[in-house]
């Protein structure tokens, strides 16, 4: 991956493979297997907090009025949860430099 590009799944997985030895079809796995277990938390209502990277953080939000920026017309929006990611310290530190 090259400056300014897009993290893959598959970089993480060479990555994996790269640095502990595994095997391509393990590293991939593994990866895989992370992602699962993140996203089945989320779809079940948990936060993921990894130490050092951040937070991904679920919010419910309420019904409110939204309004077209084309017609002005006023629209419901129905409520809906939501998911933010809040880099931890560490990651923005690292960000800034």
């Amino acid at each position: 991956m090259g400056l300014g590009g897009t993290l893959t799944r598959a970089d993480l997985a060479d990555v994996v493979h790269n640095r502990l030895g595994l095997s391509r079809a393990e590293s991939a796995q593994l990866v895989e297997r992370v992602l699962h277990h993140m996203c089945h938390a989320l779809s079940e209502g948990q936060n993921v907090k990894i130490s050092g990277f951040g937070s991904f953080i679920l919010r419910d939000k309420g019904e409110r009025v939204g309004r077209n920026p084309k017609t002005g017309i006023e629209v419901a929006i129905a409520p809906r949860r939501v998911m933010t990611f809040r880099a931890s310290q560490i990651m923005r530190d690292r960000i800034a430099r």
